[in-house]
């Protein structure tokens, strides 16, 4: 099946001087110039938690959609299954670094030369009406707000995202999983870590 790729009749934003994009094929959503006032550049909506499964296409729809190489990427460690330490992406092995002390809802891009790509991760689990708006809001001019108040916006749990667990099975960290870090969100840029 070919993907459609839907893409809106101008631009969303000044800071943004090319369209937006939202795969629905991929379950994709990017900005194609990074926003460095927004603290993420688009959203994805895996299928599943199994890292191995679902990062090669990742990987396969940002370098074709920006043109560029990846070469890392960064991801929590709790949120996912299976988490290759290298992907074969064309010509290359990508490094698939997993942390604990990152956003658990977002999943890093890094390339050779550029800025580094922030997606929002949209759960495996949600529904099509909900995950679909939240694709599309990612990629509109969200400059200054939180992941929280983005998730709020699409109607997202605004908690952290579910911790995997070893039997497949998800366990949300109010409901007894460990926080190794706090995350806060700075009004303007990046989320931080705080130890």
């Amino acid at each position: 099946m070919t993907p459609t790729l839907l893409s809106q009749s101008a631009p969303l934003s000044s800071a943004s001087p090319t369209i937006p994009r939202v795969d629905s094929a991929l379950r994709l959503s990017l900005r194609p110039v990074p926003n460095r006032l927004s603290v993420v550049d688009g959203a994805w909506w895996p299928f599943s938690c199994d890292a191995a499964a679902e990062l090669p296409g990742l990987i396969a729809a940002v370098d074709r959609l920006l043109d560029r190489v990846t070469l890392r990427i960064g991801l929590h460690g709790d949120v996912w299954r299976n988490i290759p330490r290298r992907i074969p992406a064309r010509g290359r092995q990508v490094r698939v670094g997993w942390f604990r002390h990152a956003d658990p809802r977002v999943i890093t891009l890094s390339f050779a030369a550029g800025e580094p790509v922030v997606l929002l991760l949209v759960p495996s689990g949600t529904a099509a009406g909900t995950a679909e708006a939240t694709l599309k809001l990612t990629v509109q001019d969200i400059a200054g707000f939180s992941i929280d108040a983005i998730l709020t916006l699409a109607q997202l749990p605004a908690g952290p995202a579910p911790h995997a667990m070893a039997d497949g099975s998800a366990r949300w960290e109010n409901e007894g999983g460990s926080v190794i870090g706090q995350v806060t969100q700075a009004s303007v840029g990046r989320p931080t870590t705080q130890p």
